[in-house]
């Protein structure tokens, strides 16, 4: 037996239960991974509160870090022993041990250490998919991320800025912006205090940028519209502040023929073989020193449930771990 986050209904955070559970019998394409860490991410909250459909009971958790224990008979992708890290698959990382789909897992190299990895699987390869395949930054592009502060926008921030792009990324405070700009952020704006969409159009002298990448959603989509110039992409890839309402189409063509996209890391991923190119662009720029991991909250397995309360404050900046 061994230790699990569960949920039995959905709800906030006092829905999180500590529980012994049994691993379960691995399937013959499974491996079973003790957890070294694992990693919070903001649609473990959309699955918690039921916004995400999920059958009950139910483990949490998209990502985390380990050492395969055992594999099943058909697993042909890792062994016993390796170091092994995942974002996506069922939820269920936040326990001491599981089993998981073997063609999940990614080999660590010996470059990356548990810990970080569990910090950055998910965010991390939301931020490849995002500057090198929804929209492909280019040397000279101007950028806008929102949340800048936040995971994925430390991330992008620092990887968009080593592709020799322009980073402007808003934030709540002044302290997330010192914290933005130290991660290649040019010109943070704090949302709370200036009007972003004219900090924008100045920044880029009232032509807009190509690109939003906006995980806020409901407060934000509207204003992210107008930050655009004429062909430019909105990518909503989140909602930390809600759903973002139904759009009349016309809106995207009287700002000049916009495009809108709503991708989701787990579809780039679903191939195996995107997977792995999509871990070893991420694993290379870690390595080379072009994007720190800011594992800049960790927490105790068992009290998840503050990890969530501090999450939906807004309290957390970069990335965040919780240890078996």
């Amino acid at each position: 037996m061994h230790h699990a986050i569960r949920i039995h209904e959905t709800g906030g955070p006092e829905v999180l239960r500590w529980e012994e559970v049994g691993v379960g019998e691995m399937a013959p394409n499974e491996a079973r991974v003790r957890h070294e860490a694992v990693g919070l991410n903001f649609i473990d909250i959309y699955f918690r509160s039921g916004r995400y459909p999920l059958q009950l009971p139910s483990g949490l958790g998209l990502e985390g870090a380990g050492v395969v224990e055992a594999i099943g008979s058909a697993v042909t992708e890792v062994k016993v022993g390796d170091r092994v890290a995942y974002a996506g698959g069922p939820p269920g990382a936040y326990a001491e041990v599981r089993n998981i789909p073997a063609d999940r897992l990614v080999t660590l190299p010996d470059s990356i250490d548990c810990k970080t990895a569990a910090a950055m699987m998910l965010q991390g390869m939301t931020a490849q998919y995002l500057l090198r395949r929804t929209y492909r930054v280019q040397t000279g592009d101007t950028i806008l991320i929102q949340a800048a502060a936040g995971g994925v926008g430390l991330i992008v921030c620092q990887w968009a800025k080593a592709l020799g792009a322009t980073v402007i990324g808003t934030v709540s405070s002044d302290e997330k912006a010192a914290l933005a700009k130290a991660h290649g952020c040019d010109h943070p704006i704090v949302y709370t205090r200036d009007d972003f969409v004219a900090r924008v159009k100045e920044i880029t002298g009232g032509e807009g940028v190509p690109v939003v990448y906006d995980s806020v959603g409901a407060d934000t989509f509207m204003k992210s519209l107008d930050c655009l110039r004429p062909l430019g992409m909105m990518v909503t890839f989140g909602q930390s502040a809600g759903p973002v309402a139904p759009v009349d189409t016309q809106e995207l063509s009287k700002r000049g023929s916009l495009f809108l996209t709503r991708p989701t890391l787990f579809t780039y991923i679903a191939k195996r073989t995107d997977l792995l190119k999509s871990a070893q662009e991420l694993f290379d720029m870690v390595s080379a020193g072009k994007v720190r991991i800011e594992v800049n909250q960790t927490y105790a397995l068992k009290d998840t449930a503050q990890a969530h309360i501090d999450l939906e404050a807004r309290k957390t900046t970069g990335s965040t771990i919780l240890l078996p």
